[in-house]
């Protein structure tokens, strides 16, 4: 298993996480079987936005051995009521079933406390306005929330939140489909057929730029819906209309800035076992590339993805890395300082180019290289 830093949390997570649809209404043995596989693999985190007593009550029976070196992510404003999940607003109900949650878990913290499923602005104001932030940060101040997180499947409102510099981690909507949509309060619009009807080109400006902020401001993004629920699976349910496999899916959102894990949701030990693969896929196996080509409707032409299909440079560069920088200074209209520092210990830089365009004719999407090489020079000043 590999491990990354989550941001600037401190945390390192396993890029292979655990969801937590599949343990609904699941017995403890299909739990422990599934966690025992889990944590012989190095999974050592998970997503619990649902509050089902029942399903907190088993995983905090399952990581009970390993409850300090495992990270949980689990959400305020979720409350269980008649037997259900409900999401609410309202402070007191946050209080009682953050309380509730805890208890339920076993455990007096958790590692990133969630601020749920913040779709729109008016939410996200919402959340501001009537307290739920600030008694986020009081409880990370009492050391019972250890990083605060939030959960969005719209750029624009997690833009806005990350630029306050209050949240963490972003738990965020990331697949090849849904990275070409506009941003919408919505959630339903990024499985609508009518969404895709038309010609889609290239990343959307927002969801690059909010990629890159927390990038730039050490805001970890855990992932969800990296297989678009299934559907990026299946070339009959693929909005693309070609079937993407598990790992082809997971390289894409773990090669987008920021991302730290992937919370992949398992309904069997199969589906399990078909994430935890990716650990040992090959390059090629793992290449997202050649099958977006084979996408009708959808083209990335001119954009860089970060496939790494531009290797090997005769000068050593590390192209992607380069032109990951390059990116990040283009959205903020400078040169942050972290930045520049990332770019400092790479063993290659932009102005090292010779222009010989090797990387150009391997590119699957067109993108200028030599260009961009050349702009990193004049922007890092080498």
């Amino acid at each position: 298993m590999n491990y990354r830093n989550l941001g600037a949390t401190g945390l390192r997570v396993s890029e292979i996480g655990m969801g937590c649809e599949g343990f609904l209404g699941q017995d403890w043995a299909y739990t422990k079987e599934l966690f025992d596989y889990a944590l012989a693999n190095g999974v050592n985190c998970m997503d619990l936005y649902s509050p089902n007593p029942e399903m907190h009550r088993n995983v905090a029976r399952a990581i009970a051995p390993v409850r300090d070196k495992f990270v949980l992510q689990a959400h305020l404003c979720t409350r269980w009521r008649n037997g259900q999940y409900e999401a609410t607003r309202k402070l007191d109900e946050v209080k009682e079933a953050f309380e509730t949650q805890l208890q339920n878990l076993g455990t007096d913290y958790l590692d990133i406390g969630m601020i749920h499923y913040v779709d729109s602005l008016a939410t996200w104001r919402q959340v501001v306005g009537n307290g739920i932030l600030r008694y986020a940060l009081e409880e990370k101040a009492r050391g019972r929330i250890k990083h605060i997180g939030l959960s969005s499947h719209n750029p624009i409102v997690a833009l806005e939140a990350v630029k306050t510099g209050k949240i963490e981690v972003l738990m965020f909507s990331i697949n090849p489909c849904y990275d070409l949509l506009p941003g919408t309060e919505d959630v339903e619009e990024l499985w609508a057929d009518k969404s895709y009807e038309n010609h889609l080109f290239n990343l959307d400006p927002q969801r690059e730029e909010l990629y890159e902020t927390c990038q730039r401001m050490g805001v970890g993004i855990t992932v969800m819906k990296a297989f678009g629920g299934g559907d990026l699976l299946s070339e009959t349910d693929s909005p693309a209309g070609k079937a993407m496999t598990a790992a082809q899916c997971l390289h894409y959102a773990l090669t987008r800035p920021a991302v730290g894990a992937v919370m992949c949701g398992a309904r069997s030990l199969d589906d399990l076992r078909r994430s935890l693969a990716y650990e040992s896929a090959t390059d090629a196996e793992k290449d997202y590339a050649a099958v977006f080509a084979t996408f009708p409707k959808i083209s990335w032409e001119g954009h860089c993805m970060y496939c790494g299909h531009c290797a090997p440079c005769p000068k050593g560069i590390a192209i992607a890395d380069v032109t990951k920088f390059l990116n990040l200074t283009r959205a903020q209209g400078m040169v942050p300082e972290t930045v520049a520092q990332h770019y400092s210990v790479l063993t290659a830089h932009g102005g090292d180019c010779v222009a010989c365009g090797a990387c150009e004719t391997r590119c699957p999407f067109g993108v200028p290289i030599r260009e961009n090489m050349a702009q990193a020079k004049k922007v890092f000043g080498y």
